[in-house]
């Protein structure tokens, strides 16, 4: 990242109109990221706008000019509009740009310049300046390192310490996951900077309506299956389920964790069936890969121990065909 810093600067010297994008279905990474970079160029004198495809969980209501980002998906024509006067554009948390459909293909044909900060494996090269690092915990932390690497740590203030902290803390599940010595040092920095932690924790994790909390038993009590010989366990909801519980985008936001709560689980499945397509959510314990099986099977990808796909199959068929592939990778999961 140093060494894209000499160039990058250069590009944040004038003011210019920027466009921070992040992927569909927006997760705290993705609003923590890309606000704590908004603030972070307004503060340099930049105009910035922030657009996501999709709405984000109404855990992330709390953070700082959340009502600002645009959401394609209700406001394409204010999008455009972005876009068309954008002269430099922030990929944030996501690695091609048919990660953000629509979003992607308005931006493709446009001139300025592409910065991409992202933790997926395998970019796609559709920016000038690629930060990549599967390596990092999330999104959120390369930005802080960006942010100190073009020498502006001095810049940061409580408000992007809290946007940052906010997508450090979801995307490793309160510290439990893509941990590091140096992610700590970070997260030692941003409670210098005034971050509350008790206080965000709160505000995110402890925020679920009597609805989520009765789909939460709902899961657990009558859609949960365990597959002990492969120490995995799958939780499948129905369109049934998403309309006797008014499902709702954030209602089912780490309801595939508490398979792994199980002490002899180590790969998770949560399959939800959708309006036109089934989605996956895959996790897992230790070095078991799940984004493997999300690539090769799904469509999809993600992280090592957290990653996600898709199918057109409708859910018993996807079901089975996630039963069926289990033996290929069963001595991969129980070893």
């Amino acid at each position: 990242m140093d060494f894209f810093a000499n160039d990058i600067k250069p590009v944040l010297a004038t003011p210019k109109n920027v466009v921070i994008t992040s992927h569909r279905n927006p997760d705290g990474d993705a609003i923590g990221s890309s606000l704590g970079l908004y603030h972070f160029l307004r503060g340099l004198g930049h105009f910035v706008t922030v657009i996501v495809p999709s709405e984000y969980p109404d855990f992330l209501d709390w953070m700082p000019d959340v009502t600002k980002i645009i959401v394609f998906d209700n406001q394409p024509e204010e999008s455009q509009a972005a876009i068309e006067q954008a002269d430099l554009f922030f990929f944030l948390d996501f690695n091609d740009l048919e990660r953000i459909d629509k979003l992607g293909e308005m931006i493709a044909p446009r001139k300025g310049t592409r910065i991409m900060i992202d933790h997926h494996l395998y970019p796609e090269n559709c920016a000038d300046f690629i930060i990549s690092d599967p390596d990092a915990s999330s999104t959120s932390e390369m930005v802080y390192d960006f942010i100190s690497a073009l020498g502006f740590r001095s810049k940061v203030d409580k408000i992007i310490a809290e946007c940052i902290y906010t997508g450090i803390v979801t995307d490793t599940g309160s510290f439990k996951y893509a941990t590091s010595s140096k992610l700590f040092r970070t997260v030692a920095d941003l409670l210098e900077f005034g971050v509350d932690d008790y206080l965000l924790q709160d505000l995110i994790f402890n925020c679920m309506s009597v609805k989520q909390l009765r789909l939460l038993g709902h899961c657990l009590h009558n859609r949960m299956e365990i597959l002990e010989e492969y120490q995995t366990g799958i939780i499948a909801l129905t369109k049934e389920d998403y309309a006797n519980f008014e499902i709702q985008r954030g209602d089912t936001e780490g309801i595939v964790n508490y398979l792994l709560k199980l002490k002899n689980v180590k790969l998770a499945a949560f399959i939800t069936e959708q309006p036109t397509i089934v989605k996956l959510s895959l996790r897992s314990k230790g070095d078991f890969s799940v984004q493997e099986i999300a690539k090769k099977h799904f469509k999809g990808g993600g992280h090592k121990n957290a990653a996600g796909g898709y199918s057109f199959q409708g859910l018993k068929t996807t079901v089975r065909k996630f039963k069926e592939i289990l033996p290929e990778y069963r001595l991969q999961i129980i070893q």
